[in-house]
């Protein structure tokens, strides 16, 4: 009986993990100041992924702008964006996520990049470079890598 159990309660995890829906790029729903309440994935953000996609410049490429202590041994951080040291305690998760999907909600005029939209761009043509994308674009970064590099955020404290 304890096995049966067991392997229920397991079942049901694994539902709650495989079932979680992903909110598309186009159904986000923003709120004051730019931020996103809900999970983009319903399921909680590696922070260890999250460093990894801020610090690999083929992924979130994070540190081209920014620096942090917490990457500090990453060589050619840049230093256009804001510092991130302490960044988990001046934004809530909620505030992060919004900033990373897309920041113009949060800081109009800003040149950080929209990690999570995929319409409203404004592309220059096969005119100019010869390989404009055609039809719809994927995200920068996926809904869980948004938040894994939430979780990893949300660690950097003062």
């Amino acid at each position: 009986m304890r096995l049966t159990a067991l392997t229920f309660t397991a079942a049901v995890a694994l539902a709650n993990v495989t079932f979680a829906e992903t909110v598309a790029p186009s159904d986000v729903s923003f709120g004051e100041g730019g931020a996103i309440e809900q999970s983009l994935t319903g399921v909680a953000g590696d922070p260890v992924n999250g460093k990894d996609v801020i610090v690999n410049k083929g992924r979130g490429n994070c540190v081209a702008c920014h620096s942090s202590e917490a990457w500090a041994d990453t060589p050619f951080h840049g230093e256009v964006g804001p510092l991130l040291d302490g960044v988990g305690d001046r934004w809530s998760a909620a505030e992060l996520r919004g900033i990373l999907a897309n920041a113009k909600n949060t800081f109009e005029g800003t040149i950080m990049p929209a990690y999570y939209k995929v319409d409203g761009f404004t592309r220059p043509g096969n005119a100019y470079t010869g390989k404009a994308a055609e039809g719809a674009l994927d995200p920068l970064l996926s809904a869980q890598e948004i938040e894994d590099v939430v979780a990893f955020l949300s660690t950097l404290k003062e």
